[in-house]
């Protein structure tokens, strides 16, 4: 591989990736906190001598003294309640929503803020009063110290204000629906998949070299601007074969090139990132697997929430992403201007939100109405898949069919299911649109 190449592998654009990720580690924001907290107060000590005497004699010995105990004490307080209030919210989406959405939670900006600024805060406390007993500061220094714990104690009072009322919904499942909807939205503007209704037709293989993954685990990342770089001086295309949330072995292709040699693939390799568990940020359908598992835990025997707040709200949530996938134009799946991504299969989509749904819900009529209705709905969006969304309603009532014990229940999916996939009203026999009714 030539220079140039070797360089646009280096200058790629994952260090951008690294750093988001990065970003929304809790020890990272609580750390960073913390050395602008220490480093506020022992900036005092070199400000002191430009703080006029004047001012210095307003200031008590005493005051700064006092504060920084009371914020000592209480801060430590408060860090251990808001840790507290964080694991039980973790435990409780663990146990009665879904293990994966948990990383949701542990990367919530307004939890892991309120951590770093208690102890940020705490930490300031602490370092004012150690510097303090060794008279570093002075009369003027107490000045400096006295306006930076004034400004501590103000960012703490609006932290605490946000913590207490984000609390009220920290964890909660109907916030996991909403933070789960908004991150597969985001994956989805950042991928530009294409969506299909047609088999997918694989890349072209003749003539062409393949280039193996040296990893195994999941695709969490493609750095399509360093492919695209490659791409441009190999002068050649690069076809992939595998979209972030593949589970990929060295035995599986995950590109294909017309030329190349031992540095090229090494430098496409080095473009994927991989890791033991998938991520959100560009994978849409990790997002519709987590909005199935939280329905079927909700309709659960041991949850036992019919539906009633939690799988009908799932459906409402994957019928806006499902139309987010399908209402955008992705004509070609192009992912950069020389890199081409594999579309993805809405067989696969639907197979991801509903097939779960369907099997848990067979038996609750609320659910059961509202999948069929969902399916109606996405097939108003997108009429090419019209025959594939009727396989999977017939699918779902085959399953009513079998799980339900009440006979009117099961009439009223029937009917549900004549009035959307006939085009027939059952009662008056005019036709009907899908998108007429509602709940």
């Amino acid at each position: 591989m030539s220079e140039p190449v070797e360089k646009a592998a280096r200058m790629s654009s994952r260090w951008r990736w690294l750093m988001r990720l990065l970003f929304r580690r809790i020890w990272f924001r609580a750390a960073l906190f913390s050395l602008s907290s220490v480093m506020l107060a022992l900036l005092a000590a070199f400000i002191a001598p430009f703080i006029p005497y004047e001012i210095s004699t307003k200031i008590g010995s005493d005051a700064v003294d006092n504060i920084l105990g009371i914020l000592a004490s209480s801060m430590l307080a408060v860090t251990t309640f808001s840790l507290t209030a964080m694991v039980s919210a973790f435990s409780a989406a663990s146990g009665t929503i879904t293990p994966r959405a948990t990383q949701l939670l542990v990367e919530d900006p307004t939890a892991q803020n309120a951590l770093s600024t208690f102890i940020g805060a705490f930490l300031f406390s602490i370092v004012g009063i150690c510097a303090l007993s060794t008279g570093i500061y002075g009369t003027s220094g107490r000045v400096i110290l006295f306006a930076g714990t004034i400004l501590v104690i103000a960012i703490i009072v609006i932290t605490l204000l946000r913590w207490i009322g984000h609390l009220s919904s920290f964890g909660r499942v109907g916030d996991t629906i909403d933070r789960l909807e908004k991150v597969t939205q985001a994956a989805i503007d950042r991928s530009g998949y294409m969506v299909t209704v047609l088999p997918a037709a694989g890349p072209n293989t003749r003539g062409r070299c393949s280039v193996h993954s040296d990893k195994i685990g999941y695709i969490t990342h493609i750095d399509l601007k360093a492919l695209d770089e490659i791409a441009e001086q190999l002068g050649c295309a690069i076809d992939l074969t595998v979209t972030p949330g593949a589970f990929v072995t060295p035995e599986r292709e995950i590109a294909w090139l017309d030329r190349g040699d031992d540095k090229s693939a090494s430098a496409i390799r080095d473009a994927f990132t991989f890791d033991h568990h998938r991520q959100f940020d560009h994978d849409p359908r990790l997002g519709l697997i987590v909005l199935s598992e939280i329905a079927s835990r909700a309709l659960s025997p041991a949850v036992n929430d019919p539906g009633t707040g939690t799988g009908i709200a799932v459906l409402g949530a994957g019928v806006r992403v499902m139309a987010a996938l399908l209402i955008e134009d992705r004509d070609g799946g192009v992912g950069s201007a020389h890199v081409t991504l594999p579309a993805i299969r809405i067989e696969d989509l639907l197979d991801d939100l509903f097939r779960p749904i369907a099997r848990d819900g067979a038996g609750v009529v609320e659910v059961a109405i509202k999948l069929q209705r969902s399916l109606a709905e996405i097939a108003a969006i997108a009429p090419a898949a019209h025959g594939l969304l009727a396989v999977r309603a017939a699918d779902a009532l085959a399953r009513s069919q079998t799980a339900m014990t009440s006979a009117a229940d099961l009439e009223c999916v029937r009917g549900v299911y004549r009035s959307y996939w006939t085009g027939r009203s059952p009662d008056t026999g005019a036709t009907r649109s899908p998108l007429k009714d509602d709940e």
